[in-house]
């Protein structure tokens, strides 16, 4: 018997000073057994960084060729493909391809992979974005994780504000890491 995914209910209120987005909206996540509680957290955190109008989690697993969060616009049009965790080059590139902006945002090993980005053939590579969460921050929060969760995050120059319920609070930057041949 295959075992099924777990449904996760955020409720955010979201205030990001970096972009001038204010929302309180709720994230329904599904995560498959095979996923780990930071990638979860990290898919949410993502969600809520490119929070916009069209934004949307793909099928998951079930649709291995769409990335992990979607942006399009009103006519369908994909406008933006985010990725989460470490996704290979060739994808990347089947991506620049496929969207005019692409974002990647790993959980770990955030140096390693620039360096496996910068190192191979990338369709423009120049506009790639990766960001790199704090894993240790990223585990803490991971270990708070429950099925339903009420979270407040403030945004304010890559740095994330995050308090968990009412009483819960902690903070970590989110860096933009550079892809350099």
């Amino acid at each position: 018997m295959a075992l099924s995914a777990t449904l996760y209910v955020f409720e955010i209120e979201l205030a990001d000073s970096d972009r001038n987005v204010y929302a309180n909206f709720e994230v329904r996540a599904a995560r498959h057994p095979s996923e780990t509680a930071e990638y979860l957290l990290a898919r949410m955190l993502a969600y809520c960084l490119e929070y916009t109008e069209g934004i949307a989690f793909s099928k998951g697993l079930s649709d291995p060729d769409e990335p992990a969060i979607t942006v399009r616009d009103l006519t369908g049009a994909l406008r933006a493909w985010i990725e989460v965790g470490a996704p290979e080059p060739a994808r990347l590139h089947r991506a620049s391809k496929a969207a005019p902006r692409v974002a990647v945002y790993a959980h770990r090993n955030a140096g390693l992979l620039a360096e496996r980005y910068a190192a191979e053939h990338i369709h423009r590579s120049e506009n790639l974005e990766l960001y790199a969460f704090d894993s240790t921050w990223l585990a803490h929060v991971a270990s708070r994780l429950s099925r339903r969760m009420r979270l407040s995050l403030t945004v304010a120059a890559r740095h994330l504000y995050l308090t968990i319920g009412a009483d819960d609070n902690s903070s970590a930057a989110v860096e933009r890491i550079a892809i350099t041949a």
